[in-house]
């Protein structure tokens, strides 16, 4: 069945940063299903070769190893665009004619990715409907969008109501580039894969979990997208979550995509909502120094640029295991990294005088940069008595493959194009997560509680943050990936 991508905001920054070089990846790689066209939809006034000249002169400049201009050239040729505006009707029934006749009027699967401001989801929804651009009489249709899905757990139940009346649930690809890292993924073969690890992966045998999502940059030229998000909406509510999920929970039956997400939902399902006194005491905010003199804050404004806050999972996995998460921006380095913290022994039978006693075993998953996994174990300095030290048994993916690392985009363009949605997020399972989030923000918002506290740009965050860690007997996992 031949495949037809619609890009909405086709003249936009993710569609020349990101999708396009994807497809163009895919392409090289000989993985684009055959007849495959990718159609561009935007206001500015492009002609089929402008756009692609624009496209080929982006693909060049964000994935310079890559692009070759020949092999770019015969990939334009199924690049195609139509000028549009999404609020005008007209212009979705100029573009059904198009898709029309470069599909031959013959039966075709079409994707339709909304990559633009989430407030033209509703009205592109409804221009898509009211244009029976949704109907499945000849072919599969799919909608692929980006975040943030909604503001809260209210906004997010209004659009998926409005989604509905327009497409099934099936029909439905809400994306988050993270799920399409290979190291994300690598978590479901390192936990379902591997004997070793299944029998320690519960209550009995994990002291702690922490996720980090830590940004070097800050937020620049984002202040008015960013003061009206915030640190919670624009990571703990989809990524963080989205890891949290993959490593918390049960093996499914079947790898398949309803599966896989039905066992997610359950991992939100079992997290307890945070109570307002529970917030007070289990949750940190900061702002980092300077922020509110970025372009587009306001003076007073009172959003977090950090955050870091303690979940618990109440099901029988996972019940009295802490959960850390914890994000923020201006912080020490860039990093994305899962820590599972073991137990210690029941009897530490080398401890001595002359020597820290043992630390914890610990398997960390380094998510991003520097993609691979370690597992912390004590092992026996030579020719120093019975002194310990900790050692990292290391894995990484650069040295193992030592070929490029593939974008998220390109899995997950893929999927969508395949009709896989086994790393998409189901409806239930973003309301589930703004359940979650929505109690803290609305404490934060109340009460004041926990107070704002303030960090130096180059740190892991506020002292508040160590200082709670170690009031219940744990440490932050604070070091910068090692690349190479």
């Amino acid at each position: 069945m031949p495949h037809t991508l619609i890009i909405f905001g086709a003249s936009g920054d993710l569609t020349s940063r990101k999708l396009i070089p994807a497809l163009y990846s895919l392409f090289e790689k000989g993985r684009l299903p055959p007849e495959t066209r990718i159609v561009g939809f935007s206001r500015t006034e492009y002609t089929h070769e402008e756009w692609r000249a624009k496209l080929a002169e982006s693909t060049a400049k964000f994935e310079p190893q890559h692009y070759q201009a020949e092999s770019f050239a015969r990939f334009a040729q199924q690049l195609f665009y139509c000028p549009g505006d999404i609020g005008t009707a007209a212009d979705f029934l100029t573009l059904r004619d198009l898709l029309d006749k470069l599909e031959n009027d013959q039966p075709c699967d079409r994707v339709y990715y909304l990559s633009t401001s989430p407030v033209f989801y509703t009205t592109a929804i409804s221009q898509l409907g009211q244009a029976g651009l949704a109907t499945e009489d000849r072919g599969q249709r799919r909608i692929v969008i980006e975040k943030p899905f909604g503001t809260d757990l209210a906004s997010a139940r209004q659009l998926n109501a409005h989604l509905h009346t327009v497409f099934a649930e099936s029909q439905v690809y809400r994306i988050d580039h993270y799920l399409g890292k290979e190291t994300v993924q690598n978590i479901l073969v390192l936990r379902f894969a591997n004997t070793i690890f299944e029998p320690i992966w519960n209550r009995r045998y994990i002291d702690h979990v922490q996720i980090t999502v830590a940004e070097e940059v800050v937020v620049g030229r984002r202040g008015d997208y960013y003061d009206t998000a915030g640190v919670l909406r624009d990571m703990f509510q989809n990524h963080i979550l989205q890891l949290l999920m993959v490593i918390a929970m049960e093996p499914p039956a079947r790898f398949r995509a309803d599966s896989i997400r039905d066992e997610k939902v359950k991992v939100l399902q079992a997290i307890p909502p945070l109570t307002p006194a529970q917030v007070a005491t289990e949750s940190i905010r900061a702002q980092y120094a300077g922020y509110l003199t970025e372009p587009g804050v306001k003076p007073d404004s009172i959003t977090p640029t950090f955050a870091a806050f303690k979940l618990e999972i109440d099901n029988w996995r996972w019940k009295g295991v802490p959960i850390y998460l914890r994000s923020g921006k201006g912080m020490s380095c860039r990093t994305t990294q899962i820590v599972i913290q073991f137990r210690e022994p029941p009897t530490l039978l080398f401890s001595r005088r002359d020597q820290l006693p043992p630390q914890p075993n610990m398997l960390v998953i380094q998510v991003q940069p520097a993609e691979g996994i370690q597992l912390h174990i004590q092992s026996k300095v030579p020719d120093a008595g019975m002194k310990l030290r900790q050692t990292a048994l290391d894995f990484r993916f650069q040295r193992e493959f030592p070929q490029n690392m593939p974008e998220a985009y390109q899995r997950l363009l893929l999927d969508a194009l395949t009709g896989d949605a086994s790393l998409f997020a189901r409806a239930d399972e973003v309301e589930q997560a703004w359940a979650i989030i929505d109690p803290i923000l609305e404490a934060w918002k109340t009460s004041g509680q926990p107070p704002m506290d303030t960090y130096e740009k180059g740190l892991w965050g506020p002292e508040r943050s160590t200082d709670w860690m170690r009031a219940q007997g744990r440490e932050w996992f604070d070091l910068c990936p090692v690349l190479g």
